[in-house]
């Protein structure tokens, strides 16, 4: 009996196969898989920890899981490591005839990734599979569960994904980007707060030099504004109407990222009375390449609540006015905004209450009161865990030795 359930001889066969053959203690070389996908949110922390394993330990030998066609697919080669990758997708809860018929091929993706999965851990032989997130983490951390391979998950969101919910249970280590998510999940150990690790460029981004980087005066207030980067129709409609009602004040300078699909919010400006390229304290954007420098330069950001974004807030203590997208499983970025803002650390309009006046209304809480304004942004900052890269790397080499 193993965890109360019988093991057969055959997956006896087969996990004996699996992990008998590593190297013994003297010439011990961590072996170690990543399993992350989809956004990201979930790649980007993966990249980081892996990155800091790697510098410790040259010799160590890494190898992520991902999809051949999502976003790991492109990073995780760029940054120098192997990549594997097994057919996965997730189930579509409208039910439509077209979500029907893909949601009876993900069935079919759950048989297949599982052998899939289970013949690269067989092959590269893991001391430890780390999930990070996306579809991908199930099918590989749980055939690595069933080869009593050790695992661990890094939980990104205040409110767990179901996939980490079901992985928790079993996961020998169990990390935390936010404490609130400890109270959705069913731990076989204790877990730990880890926090997400941030960028090294945004920890290193210089306030002064980036504000007159990007032209702006001193005294004046640089409000940053996006929507993600295909861009949020209800972020960058609320966005036309504050910037259109505020920015003959000369003390505020607008910087908006309208994403993909929001082209036509110059437009929508000029209808308003403000053309972008003539008004010297507006700026509008398709994408913001260079996030480090505006996110250091600004004094109130209005954005989304993914936990990166979040992470980033918090690690350069920045005021903000979250706006949750609605489009997200478990409405996890509303959990994710509400962890800040329980602790004065952020305003909060949710999608559906976002009009104009809500937004103004904010908006002058914060711009029109210094006082508040820094106390918000020093609370988001007393959120943030800096070495959030280093504990998460702790913990994988403890599992891998």
């Amino acid at each position: 009996m193993q965890g109360g359930k019988t093991v057969t001889s055959g997956e006896y066969s087969e996990r004996k196969r699996c992990r008998l053959v590593v190297p013994a203690p003297q010439s011990f070389a961590m072996r170690i898989i990543f399993a992350a996908g989809g956004t990201g949110g979930h790649i980007n922390p993966a990249l980081a920890a892996a990155g800091e394993i790697q510098e410790r330990f040259p010799e160590a030998e890494i190898l992520f899981i991902g999809t051949k066609d999502k976003m790991e697919a492109r990073l995780v080669p760029a940054a120098g490591f192997d990549f594997k990758t097994i057919e996965i997708s997730g189930f579509y809860r409208q039910l439509t005839p077209e979500n029907i018929k893909r949601n009876i091929k993900t069935l079919a993706h759950l048989l297949s990734s599982s052998k899939q999965a289970r013949k690269i851990i067989c092959d590269f032989k893991p001391d430890v599979v780390v999930g990070f997130g996306g579809y991908v983490s199930g099918p590989v951390l749980r055939e690595a569960q069933k080869l009593s391979i050790p695992t661990a998950i890094h939980e990104q969101n205040a409110y767990p994904g179901i996939t980490n919910k079901a992985l928790a249970k079993r996961a020998d280590k169990v990390m935390l980007a936010v404490e609130k998510a400890a109270q959705f999940l069913e731990c076989k150990n204790e877990p730990v707060v880890t926090g997400l690790p941030v960028r090294g460029e945004m920890l290193k981004a210089n306030r002064t030099l980036s504000r007159e980087e990007l032209g702006v005066k001193d005294g004046q207030t640089l409000v940053l504004s996006m929507g993600g980067s295909l861009g949020a129709e209800a972020v960058n409609k609320a966005m036309v109407e504050l910037i259109a009602a505020n920015c003959s004040n000369k003390n505020l300078y607008f910087l908006h990222a309208t994403g993909q699909y929001g082209l036509w919010v110059p437009d929508k400006l000029r209808e308003a009375g403000v053309d972008p390229d003539k008004t010297d304290n507006v700026e509008i954007r398709e994408y913001i390449n260079d996030m480090a420098r505006c996110m250091s330069a600004a004094d109130i950001v209005i954005c989304r609540a993914g936990a990166s974004s979040l992470s980033e807030i918090e690690a350069l203590g920045k005021a903000s006015i979250l706006v949750p997208s609605p489009n997200v499983a478990e409405n996890h970025q509303y959990h994710n905004a509400m962890a800040l803002v329980e602790k004065n650390a952020a305003l909060l309009i949710e999608e559906k209450d976002l009009t104009v006046s809500a937004l103004q209304e904010a908006f002058d809480s914060l711009a029109g009161d210094r006082a508040k304004l820094e106390e918000t942004a020093k609370n988001a900052k007393s959120l943030a865990i800096g070495d959030a890269k280093e504990k998460i790397a702790d913990i994988i080499v403890s599992l891998a030795q």
